[in-house]
């Protein structure tokens, strides 16, 4: 396949440490990839792989942090 854009909205937890994976290799194809997560998460991260894009949430960062 050519390579092309790809937005993705992950779910925080175990289903985006899997996800993470696969677009990784994706960038590596070509692929230019764009995750939008919230600006408060556990392991939604930024990485050289894909622009990260952040929308804002009612809970902080520190909230997370503890109650997880």
């Amino acid at each position: 396949a050519d390579s092309g854009k790809l937005l993705v909205v992950p779910q925080d937890g175990s289903h985006w440490l899997s996800m993470r994976m696969v677009l990784e290799k994706l960038w590596e194809k070509g692929h230019e990839i764009v995750v939008v997560v919230p600006d408060a998460a556990l392991f939604l991260k930024s990485s050289q792989s894909f622009t990260i894009k952040t929308y804002s949430v009612p809970y902080t960062q520190e909230f997370v942090d503890k109650y997880y």
